[in-house]
């Protein structure tokens, strides 16, 4: 994780029941809005300000809420805000609104201080609402206009029938916790229904079904492990499978290189175990054969083992391998496809891989070189005309590469380019020819991970508006 990353913000979930007590001060539109959130939970709620807006008055004439009649001071804000859970400044006065979050520090009760990040411990977040279901949407304060139009995606997004589904959960719980005393297999069990019909009845309202869905599951046996080798394509969240994310959310461990960043494992269970196996270039944190071994040994012991690799797994990823090694083992396993590196960063980069102009094939090789230095590749099928030659894991060897190219038939103005961290937000790319690319990448110190793309696809790139780059 990157600094940049970090924030002060801590999101929680506040209860806010008879016993708690919550003050707003101000009496507009504003303080309403905020009056409305705590209104939806049972806490008790005082109002400070002379006046009310007709929403609040309403709310006073029906007795929801407490109303002081009185302009804020130091100390009527501090007899007030003394015993409550939090605090709202919410009038239309800067200086106030400071003063009430001043006051409220000082007794160490949470205080939001109205589109004004600075003087406050806390901030409300864009809320989605299904009853007892929230979900809560936080720029950190630094864009509320964002934040709402991501709750609006949101409302689009959950069923209305989310609330029953909850409540149903709520209620078989106990059920499930005595057939499953032991929290891994409970959850699983949890999983299994969410992920089939039993969720769709629950969320229908029809309770018998989905309760003797639930029955069904609980009774199964959800003891035996698994490994998922899952493809996290080029390095772009975006670009993850949904099947990618389900496996990703319910995994017990995860098995990691180095070509995924970090807002793709931020997507895995945050109670997963996290193992590095990275391979770089000259740097193996674990060799392939010992990478099957805790494959095999953590889904023998009863773990659901998400190998994630970047691209997909069985383009130069040793996926193939692995489930060779699995199957020996008789290791139960799935195996999900990912955008490769080379679909995913060529589309990135606006470079066609194939063009009925003038590239009727695709070759994919691996530029890896041997200890001595040498490629031992093809050269005689690699260096034609009519065709594309990508090359993952070039960077290298592009040297060593062009120079052969040229030499077995490929002209040194025959266009090349090559893309560094693909559809990523810092992608980069150069366009060049054999002649001229290794002297390039040079000067603009490319750095893994990158590929090479050979062929007079480079002549049609079109750089569109959803680029990395645009």
């Amino acid at each position: 994780m990157t600094p940049s990353s970090h924030s002060p913000w801590f999101p929680l979930v506040m209860r806010m029941d008879e016993a708690a007590c919550a003050l707003v001060v101000g009496g507009g539109t504003v303080a309403a809005n905020k009056a409305a959130l705590l209104l939806a939970t049972d806490a008790r709620l005082t109002v400070l300000s002379p006046t009310l807006c007709p929403e609040l008055t309403q709310h006073a004439l029906n007795g929801r809420i407490h109303h002081v009649a009185k302009g804020a001071t130091p100390e009527l804000v501090a007899e007030h805000a003394r015993h409550c859970r939090v605090v709202f400044a919410a009038t239309d006065d800067r200086a106030i609104n400071r003063m009430v979050a001043a006051t409220a520090c000082e007794l160490n009760v949470p205080v939001c201080a109205v589109d004004d990040p600075e003087p406050s411990t806390f901030i409300t977040p864009a809320i989605v609402r299904r009853g007892s279901v929230q979900v809560a949407i936080s720029t950190s304060g630094a864009a509320p206009v964002l934040a709402r139009r991501l709750r609006e995606q949101i409302e689009a997004l959950l069923p209305a029938g989310l609330d029953r589904l909850a409540r149903f959960m709520q209620g078989a719980r106990e059920m499930v916790g005595a057939r499953h005393p032991t929290p891994d297999t409970r959850r699983r069990v949890w999983e299994r229904f969410l992920d089939g019909k039993g969720a769709e009845q629950a969320l229908a309202g029809e309770d018998d079904a989905a309760r003797a869905t639930l029955e069904r599951l609980a009774g199964e046996d959800t003891g035996g492990g698994e490994v998922w080798i899952v493809g996290a394509g080029p390095g772009n969240p975006d670009l993850l499978t949904l099947g990618a994310l389900r496996l990703m959310q319910n995994a017990d461990s995860v098995l990691y290189d180095h070509l995924l960043p970090a807002d793709i494992l931020d997507r895995v269970r945050r109670d997963a175990e996290r193992i590095f196996v990275g391979k770089q270039r000259n740097n193996h944190a674990l060799p392939q054969p010992s990478i099957n071994d805790e494959l095999i040994r953590r889904a023998k012991a009863g773990e659901r083992v998400l190998r994630l690799k970047g691209g997909d797994p069985f383009i130069f990823g040793r996926g193939g391998e692995e489930i060779e090694a699995l199957m020996e083992a008789g290791v139960p396993f799935r195996v999900i496809p990912g955008i490769s590196a080379a679909n995913g960063c060529a589309a990135a980069a606006g470079i066609p891989l194939t063009h009925r102009d003038c590239a009727q094939s695709c070759l994919f090789l691996t530029g890896h070189a041997r200890a001595d230095g040498t490629l031992d590749l093809p050269w005689h099928t690699i260096a034609q005309r009519g065709q594309t030659v990508v090359i993952y894991m070039g960077l290298g060897g592009v040297e060593s590469l062009c120079s052969r190219l040229v030499e077995h038939g490929l002209p040194p103005e025959w266009p090349a380019a090559m893309v560094e961290h693909g559809t990523r937000p810092d992608q980069r790319v150069i366009t060049a020819d054999l002649a001229t690319l290794t002297a390039k990448v040079t000067e603009e110190n490319f750095r893994s991970p990158a590929l090479i793309i050979v062929g007079e696809v480079v002549k049609h790139r079109v750089i569109s508006s959803n680029s990395p780059e645009a």
